[in-house]
């Protein structure tokens, strides 16, 4: 079994509690199923926020959908002139056999534009 990283991101439309909450479980669940993956599959996930979300933590969200015993961490981007706001990234190590190339990275709303070339 193979350590792959997988990629994700997500615009929120506002910086509420429960809006941050769904969007993270919404990007987390489609990385899953776009990966065919298990929370018990994961090893850790770093989550990351742009300096204009301040309603929770992301983490939070993934204890709510069974990550729990996983380890979790969430920090803030760079505040860089001009970058798309209220995004919540993502970055995950998880055991899997799945060869790199096949390993689907998923970009939600408005964060596609991130990364066209990863987006699905």
């Amino acid at each position: 079994m193979a350590v792959r990283a997988l990629r994700g991101a997500t615009q929120l439309d506002v910086d509420e509690r429960q809006h941050l909450l769904a969007a993270v479980r919404e990007l987390l669940g489609e990385l899953l199923a776009a990966n065919d993956l298990a929370p018990e599959d994961f090893i850790s996930v770093l989550f990351t926020v742009t300096p204009d979300i301040r309603s929770e933590f992301p983490a939070v969200g993934a204890r709510e959908m069974g990550f729990g015993a996983v380890p979790l961490l969430s920090a803030q981007e760079i505040d860089v002139p001009g970058a798309l706001p209220r995004v919540v990234r993502l970055l995950a190590h998880v055991e899997t056999d799945r060869p790199r190339e096949q390993v689907r990275h998923v970009y939600l709303r408005g964060a596609r534009a991130l990364r066209l070339d990863l987006a699905q």
